[in-house]
């Protein structure tokens, strides 16, 4: 709970990965991935209620003996085409009892810890806001970016008011990291996003904490890191 407001966290964690077969649950630092998102919501000092949604049932026998709730989740909710906002939608109709705001925390941000996801929700008191994302900055301007015509011309693909900046020059870029998400319940319905139009802030977090899970490579990347702390 925090400002009197009750607080409900979402895990969603499907069984079905094809870039990274069964990713979930695969051994990260001496535990499967999804216990470090689990383990940082039980050590958040907001969080009242934490429920993990999959339809696998490895996945939900891990979360129930990590210490959480869970919530099966039906067949149509768990392909590629379900929205994230049908997931929670599903798991808050599930429940007992009405929560004010609710987290949205991805098992593929292991690096993401309960300092994080508790100084989202003090700038969520802080900014009096509605929403909360986390972001982090961009490895690259995307000012340098751009598409390229089939025959591959680079005639126009930096602006000319861009040319000869050097990249300390240029101004800093956020990019979604996907690893906290925070919303009021009320607005979170009404809408059906955490990406609201109005009274939504950002929460920046280091490049090094934002690594999302996706291929292989990320795994080994993460499992560097953690075994080299």
């Amino acid at each position: 709970m925090i400002g009197g407001k009750s607080v409900l966290a979402i895990i969603p964690a499907r069984g079905g990965s094809k870039r990274l077969p069964r990713k979930n649950v695969l051994p990260l630092g001496g535990k499967p991935l999804i216990v470090w998102t689990i383990e940082a919501g039980l050590t958040s000092k907001y969080i009242d209620k934490i429920i993990v949604s999959s339809d696998d049932v490895e996945i939900l026998k891990i979360s129930l003996e990590a210490g959480v709730e869970i919530t099966k989740r039906p067949a149509e909710l768990a392909t590629d085409k379900a929205s994230t906002f049908s997931v929670v939608e599903h798991v808050v109709n599930e429940i007992d009892g009405d929560y004010d705001i609710t987290a949205l925390l991805q098992p593929t941000s292991p690096l993401r810890n309960s300092d994080h996801i508790d100084g989202a929700f003090d700038l969520l008191i802080a900014k009096n806001a509605d929403a909360i994302i986390s972001v982090c900055e961009t490895e690259h301007s995307p000012l340098w970016t751009n598409t390229l015509p089939e025959d591959g011309s680079m005639d126009q693909f930096i602006k000319a008011e861009i040319k000869g900046f050097r990249s300390q020059d240029l101004p800093n870029y956020y990019r979604l990291n996907g690893a906290i998400y925070l919303c009021k319940n009320k607005r979170l319905i009404s809408e059906k996003t955490f990406f609201l139009k109005e009274n939504i802030f950002a929460y920046r977090m280091d490049v090094n904490y934002s690594i999302d899970i996706d291929t292989l490579a990320d795994f080994n990347y993460v499992e560097f890191i953690i075994n080299n702390q």
